[in-house]
């Protein structure tokens, strides 16, 4: 056996390793990995509060401002307090 079949027969086997052994460990792996991670982190779950109060904000502002222009007109979106956060699945 010469080198030149040795290296080849060599390619050969680690070409099929990689795609019927380490490729599916790889994906197995990381589907694994992303079905453990169950929502957000609580850093995340504050940030997302965070951001839902500046939404709010702004809408108080943007209807402030509505009213300013256009004082004479009904509001045309629903009443603030019929907004809720989203829900946590806690």
């Amino acid at each position: 056996m010469g080198a030149e079949e040795f290296m080849g027969m060599s390619l050969g086997l680690i070409a099929i390793l990689s795609i019927f052994v380490i490729l599916p460990g790889m994906i197995l792996h990381f589907l694994t990995k992303w079905r453990s991670s169950n929502g957000l982190s609580p850093d995340d779950e504050r940030m997302l509060e965070d951001l839902w109060r500046s939404a709010r904000e702004m809408e108080r502002r943007i209807e402030t401002l509505e009213n300013l222009v256009e004082p004479d007109q009904r509001p045309r979106r629903a009443p603030e307090d019929n907004l809720r956060p989203p829900r946590r699945d806690s």
